[in-house]
């Protein structure tokens, strides 16, 4: 790939609570991977993104394609009736290769037009429309990973599988999925209420066979968390339910994590497992306030995740933003629970925290995967935009422009998308 390089205002984080930021500089690109950020202008193709903002690309750890279909409905519920009254019925349409494939389509265009680069999206019990979605995905341009779920207990007929079948439609998902280059296949047990024992033993085989990464859901709701519990009486806690069958590592994520009690702390740190913080899902469905600050200090690993469609958003900057909003929430209602999540922070959740479980993405540092987003701000500030910095304006677009459509996106160092 040729060396090329974006010119424009560009603003990144490598370290949670601070950016770096490069006015009217250039970002250099040479085969997919970021070469350098710098005030001069190098002797290489200039892609012109003068007076716009050139951020990385952000992840989403944990996003539902299926339910997308329905996102920003039914939110008067919480989650095991949300998920028996609206959700599971959704799911049990993709048996249907031609539902699948106009919502899916959907989803996939939607996506392009946001913030996001890396994603780590449920499909469902279903092989072939999981496949469909991760080849849409895969067209898009887009990096990361999908997984057909599991169910084979406490779920509706028409979404239970039987357990050997089961087993055995996940290994031909990952066999067929091995022909895409930047999609990859993810074990996908959908929570531990919907997966009988002999099922997870058998997940666990696939992932040691293949050397896959597991995503899953982990004490969202406190409602699930005693039924974990009546069901897994073996178990410590609900992540030791998880752990038991090998599913805590570092090429794990477990969503929500809302309730993780000490010893559940302590084993997703030595685990080395991602959480996938859902603020605005959590909020959705009344299950509660991860307390984030509680879990970066105890050293855990952290990213973002829309979590759709309990999170009624696709847009990343929607996340950060509620990441924040629910921080201080916390901050201000119980004593002792930390200072609240900055925006500098928050941003490096979304971008260099979350990009860490796909490799080396969400940062400008040499040698990371080129991943950028631009975001043109030229049109909505005119009488403001003189006086703010960089990273002024970059807050002021996430909050005042969450669901704009981004100006352009490159994905290791391929444009996908571009408004014109």
């Amino acid at each position: 790939m040729a060396v090329f390089s974006i010119h424009g205002d560009i603003i990144w984080t490598e370290e949670p609570g601070s950016f770096r930021s490069v006015n009217n500089g250039y970002l250099t690109i040479e085969d997919e991977k970021i070469v350098s950020v710098s005030s001069s202008a190098p002797s290489c193709r200039i892609v012109d993104a003068e007076d716009c903002l050139v951020i990385p690309g952000l992840s989403d750890l944990h996003l539902h394609a299926p339910q997308y279909a329905f996102c920003g409905l039914y939110m008067d519920e919480e989650l095991l009736d949300w998920l028996n009254n609206h959700t599971f019925p959704e799911e049990g349409k993709y048996a249907d290769a031609e539902y699948a494939d106009r919502a899916y389509s959907k989803l996939v265009r939607d996506l392009l037009r946001g913030p996001d680069t890396r994603v780590s999206v449920f499909g469902t019990i279903h092989t072939d429309t999981t496949l469909c979605l991760m080849q849409k995905l895969e067209e898009a341009g887009f990096s990361g990973f999908a997984g057909k779920v599991n169910m084979d207990r406490n779920s509706p007929d028409f979404l239970t599988e039987k357990t050997e079948q089961s087993l055995a439609e996940t290994e031909r998902f990952v066999r067929e999925a091995g022909k895409f280059r930047n999609m990859k296949p993810v074990i996908t047990p959908r929570f531990i209420p919907s997966c009988s024992d002999r099922l997870m033993e058998g997940l666990s085989e696939i992932i040691r066979k293949y050397d896959l990464p597991v995503q899953s859901h982990l004490d969202e709701n406190l409602s699930e968390i005693e039924w974990v519990k009546e069901l897994c009486p073996y178990s410590s806690s609900y992540a030791d339910a998880y752990d038991r069958f090998g599913m805590l590592s570092s090429k794990s994520i477990m969503a929500h994590c809302v309730y993780l009690n000490d010893e559940e702390i302590e084993l997703m740190r030595k685990r080395g497992s991602f959480i996938a913080h859902s603020p605005s899902s959590n909020a959705n469905l009344s299950s509660g306030i991860a307390p984030i600050r509680k879990y970066l200090d105890a050293g855990l690993k952290i990213g973002l995740s829309s979590d759709v469609s309990g999170g009624s958003s696709l847009s990343m900057f929607r996340i950060i933003q509620d990441a924040i909003s629910v921080s201080k929430l916390l901050w201000r209602l119980k004593e002792g629970s930390g200072r609240a999540l900055s925006f500098a922070e928050a941003f490096y959740l979304a971008s260099k925290a979350g990009g860490e479980f796909f490799g080396k993405t969400g940062s400008f540092e040499p040698g990371y995967d080129a991943d950028v987003v631009i975001l043109d701000d030229s049109a909505d500030s005119t009488i403001l935009r003189p006086e703010l910095s960089v990273e002024e304006r970059l807050e002021y677009y996430v909050y005042a422009h969450a669901e704009k459509s981004v100006k352009a996106k490159f994905i290791k160092g391929r444009k996908v998308f571009s408004e014109e």
